[in-house]
């Protein structure tokens, strides 16, 4: 069985980043069930084709085994050839960076959707071609099919439930994948291994953000899980809540409990709405957002005027996909999309990217790390970046008293490796500050409280002149 991913990308060749397989080189791979092999048909700078091809060995598979459904079935059948679990396995195991969105070498590009296409020889379509359109079309995929006859030199045997399908779209790489990786054992119903719990928290990984509010979820959920009724309503029943969270992704999930915390509503505007007079006030016009998160605060930034770039910054892809997705990039007019990038890298590394910038701004991050990793973030924003501006907010543990199931002894969140007093917090900004050439305002954000406090501290470090 053979699948072909190709790309007319600006570079197409840059494919091969994604992948994480050299044009160059001619790979091979030992799967549990044959080989799989990698190679490229064409490497030009317009065009691009990886070709993973499965080299199935049917008689190893069933040697040492009981019959099952009959002897004679074990060995005439059509693995060796048509697109099942067994190319999906080898998506897994051969392009596996790629299907989570890692690019290690040019992070940017898994965020980057390009026009790809892929080509599947052959896949078994049990329910015709009307299915492959109603399972990819919701995606945004452009289908093509043609269907083969059982054998060429019997016409009258008819056509078999085989075909050469194409599929074309603007997508991210690992979206694609994770079409591929879910839907192709789907079009069969005979997967090679079982299909258990383990099975259900594939497809939750791999598909609960498109399948949630695909219109044949319960379709594909079912043939997806062979048909189990119990594991198709737990699925179901997860899907239900991912699509009430909308684009929410797990880091969302766990921001949940602090966000329930501050009520009533408001004190997250409030502390965007500090952070973004403050970036304003300093009269920075470039904006690196560190820790962007689902993208909020990039737009908000995006409505002013005097901002004229924002870059966001995350350590965690799933975010950064997050991100891309709420603020529409795709759907961005030119000019709006030219402001805004978007960056996969971590905070306790040095990064020429985020250097020559007016200010930056982190919200509510530092506190997610742990305290023995300040000092490389230290060194990372003042000593090599070195922004004019740098705005920073925290909580305030001493407002924990006012919440009833937090108190004085527990963290907002699980998530949290630490929060500070206000004492703590001035101490830490004030050695950055000295030790960094910088002069530091501490402000409170959100209602204050004559003994406690504010539940956010905000400190903006000016770099003097």
């Amino acid at each position: 069985m053979l699948l072909s991913i190709s790309t007319t990308h600006a570079r197409a060749t840059d494919l091969g980043y994604l992948l994480h397989k050299n044009p160059g080189r001619f790979q091979s791979y030992e799967l549990s069930f044959g080989q799989a092999h990698v190679f490229y048909s064409e490497a030009s700078t317009e065009r691009c084709t990886a070709c993973l091809l499965l080299d199935v060995d049917p008689i190893g598979l069933v040697r040492g085994k009981a019959g099952g459904n009959g002897l004679l079935s074990q060995y005439v059948n059509d693995r060796s050839y048509a697109a099942s679990s067994f190319l999906s396995v080898a998506i897994a195991q051969v392009y596996g960076s790629a299907l989570q969105g890692r690019c290690k070498d040019r992070p940017e590009l898994a965020l980057e959707r390009i026009p790809l296409s892929a080509s599947i020889d052959v896949l078994p379509v049990r329910g015709g071609k009307r299915l492959l359109a109603d399972f990819f079309e919701p995606l945004g995929y452009t289908v093509e099919a043609s269907r083969h006859p059982l054998d060429e030199e019997f016409p009258e045997w008819g056509e078999g439930p085989h075909y050469s399908v194409t599929l074309s779209a603007t997508a991210r790489l690992s979206e694609l994948l994770a079409h591929l990786y879910v839907l192709i054992p789907v079009f069969d119903n005979h997967k090679h291994y079982f299909v258990g719990e383990n099975e259900l928290e594939k497809l939750l990984t791999h598909a609960s953000r498109w399948l949630a509010s695909h219109p044949r979820k319960e379709e594909i959920t079912r043939r997806y899980l062979k048909f189990q009724p119990s594991l198709y309503r737990q699925a179901l029943a997860r899907l239900v809540d991912e699509e009430d969270d909308s684009v929410t992704d797990q880091s969302d999930k766990q921001n949940l409990p602090e966000a329930s915390l501050e009520q009533p509503p408001g004190l997250n505007e409030q502390r965007l709405e500090a952070v973004v007079a403050a970036l304003l006030a300093s009269g920075a016009r470039r904006v690196l957002d560190l820790g962007c998160g689902e993208g909020r605060l990039i737009r908000r930034l995006l409505e002013e005027r005097q901002i004229e770039e924002v870059v966001g910054l995350d350590v965690s892809i799933r975010s950064l996909e997050c991100a891309s997705d709420r603020l529409r990039l795709d759907r961005m007019p030119p000019g709006q999309a030219s402001r805004v990038r978007l960056l996969h890298g971590s905070l306790t590394y040095r990064d020429r990217r985020l250097e020559g910038f007016d200010a930056a701004a982190l919200v509510e991050v530092i506190e997610h790390l742990e305290p023995p990793r300040l000092q490389a973030l230290e060194r990372t924003i003042f000593e090599f970046a070195r922004p004019e501006t740098v705005v920073l907010t925290t909580p305030n543990r001493e407002y924990n008293v006012t919440w009833q199931n937090v108190g004085a002894q527990k963290l907002r969140h699980p998530d949290h490796r630490f929060e500070w007093t206000r004492d703590e917090f001035r101490s830490w900004a004030e050695g950055v500050a000295r030790r960094h050439g910088y002069a530091v305002q501490l402000l409170p954000v959100g209602p204050t409280d004559e003994r406690l406090g504010s539940p956010t501290q905000m400190a903006i470090f000016d770099r003097a002149a």
